[in-house]
């Protein structure tokens, strides 16, 4: 009951970014996107805006943050990367390579920082290229708790979002435009609004 509970929550949580994700329906019937399918296209969506984004700010720009009490632009990232590196290290049992050490203290620079975000996703890639329905249910270990992998894989979606999120407001400031609504407008044939 509780795996499928989980479930239900995980395709909740990706139907908004698979809906926006997904081609054009067919004309007869439209797609059926099962659980896993929706996962990967979350990921592949968050994936592309945190790569994007990290690519729009100089090295100074990565020490810029809007208030003194968050993090910086490039602290933001490197949070990602943790929180990457944590959430498939328990989808995958694969030991997480940087298990006690702390990226936003570590990795300062924009080289460094991207290139943590990129070994972040490349860890993650095969968590979600093998996930499947049934492997989305099975039961992972995470912390002293046994939780559904697609819980584990919707959650590190979630929060990919919520940091994409915040970032956008930095990226708002310094008056450029967020990777997701640059897409958005080349897909209508429209320039980029500030």
């Amino acid at each position: 009951m509780k795996v499928m509970i989980c479930l239900m929550f995980a395709c909740v949580l990706t139907a908004s970014t698979t809906w926006a994700q997904a081609p054009a329906p067919a004309a007869q019937g439209g797609q059926k996107i099962p659980l896993s399918e929706g996962l990967r296209r979350s990921y592949n969506g968050i994936k592309a805006n945190l790569t994007e984004a990290a690519q729009k700010f100089d090295e100074a720009g990565y020490g810029y943050t809007p208030s003194p009490e968050i993090r910086g632009f490039g602290a933001q990232l490197a949070h990602v990367a943790n929180s990457q590196f944590n959430a498939c290290s328990a989808a995958t049992g694969v030991a997480n390579p940087h298990q006690g050490s702390n990226l936003e203290k570590t990795k300062t620079t924009r080289a460094d920082i991207i290139q943590a975000l990129a070994d972040s996703f490349a860890f993650c890639d095969p968590a979600f290229a093998n996930l499947t329905d049934q492997s989305a249910a099975e039961l992972v270990k995470q912390g002293q708790n046994e939780v559904a992998r697609g819980s584990v894989l919707a959650n590190l979606i979630a929060h990919g979002n919520e940091e994409y999120g915040i970032m956008t407001v930095y990226i708002r400031m310094k008056g450029m435009v967020p990777p997701s609504t640059e897409r958005g407008m080349r897909g209508r044939g429209a320039a980029p609004a500030k």
